[in-house]
């Protein structure tokens, strides 16, 4: 059976992940400082778990913007440099495991059109951005030195209800269900939300191109390709928990990427793979979601 690590396994992409990986027939071992399997800034706990394995699936970050920009050194260690020391434990594995980094929509930065390819020039503009595209630069390195790397870029993952709390669609989502004031931060800010069950199904069929030693994958955007406004998500939600919530404009953060969506061709043409769930219609699965769990919590 094949064995895959995953870090980062006891977040959003990876506890949906890990289920759909080992259905598939992978053997999965994980990594993540949430349960204390390990902490990837610790070069000695990834070459503890990465000598036995044929892939490595990097989801493991610092995962929002504005942690970040709370403690950019951090952010650096997390996902430029731990990231570097997973290539670097990979090259030197007498088997070489093939390995997929999770990478994000921030390395473009604020896109000159819209829709983005993967082909877009990389400028991020915060530290989340700068330090995904400088683990990008990471992984040519290594493939060039003989090891299968590939980058997988994300866009704006939601769709659960045990998500960051303070994350803009959850929060929208929750606080519609329960009645509260829904903040947003740039009204017309505009983004390409991909609903988790999506990025995991790209994912897995990303997994299967790599276990089956397919080589030089260019970068892949795993997401919809559909814009939709902070302001119209913040309807969606209120809407679909028929709700009286009240949508307060606030003021966008200066290091936040304003607009973005994405061209999911790639991914189509390589993957066979494309959204299934519109971020309308997952919108309001989440809210349906959250209310559901406050039922079950008040009948506790």
């Amino acid at each position: 059976m094949t064995k895959i690590l995953v870090t980062g396994h006891r977040g959003l992409v990876g506890r949906h992940l890990v289920p759909r990986l080992k259905s598939a027939g992978y053997q999965v071992v994980g990594l993540d400082i949430a349960d204390g399997s390990g902490d990837i800034t610790q070069p000695e706990n990834i070459r503890s778990v990465i000598s036995n394995v044929s892939g490595v699936v990097h989801l493991a970050a610092v995962s929002r913007v504005i942690w970040g920009e709370r403690n950019p050194s951090l952010c650096w260690q997390t996902n430029a440099m731990a990231s570097h020391s997973i290539l670097e434990a990979a090259s030197h594995c007498k088997q070489k495991p093939w390995v997929l980094l999770a990478s994000s929509r921030e390395v473009y930065g604020e896109p000159d059109r819209l829709p983005v390819s993967e082909d877009a020039p990389v400028c991020p503009v915060n530290i989340y951005g700068r330090a995904k595209a400088k683990m990008e630069q990471y992984a040519r390195e290594a493939r060039l030195d003989g090891l299968n790397t590939a980058v997988v870029r994300l866009a704006n993952v939601y769709g659960c209800v045990e998500d960051h709390e303070d994350r803009v669609l959850p929060a929208f989502c929750r606080n519609a269900a329960e009645g509260r004031p829904l903040r947003v931060d740039g009204f017309d800010h505009l983004f390409d939300f991909t609903h988790v069950d999506d990025t995991v199904r790209g994912i897995v069929k990303l997994v299967a191109l790599l276990n089956a030693s397919e080589r030089d994958l260019p970068p892949i955007h795993l997401l919809p390709g559909i814009g939709t406004t902070l302001f119209e998500a913040a309807k969606i939600a209120v809407d679909a928990a028929d709700s009286d919530s009240s949508i307060v404009a606030a003021p966008s953060r200066t290091y936040d990427v304003g607009r973005f969506i994405g061209d999911p061709a790639r991914a189509k043409k390589l993957l066979g793979w494309e959204a299934k769930i519109s971020p309308s219609e997952g919108i309001r699965a989440l809210v349906k979601a959250f209310q559901t769990n406050a039922s079950l919590i008040e009948t506790a």
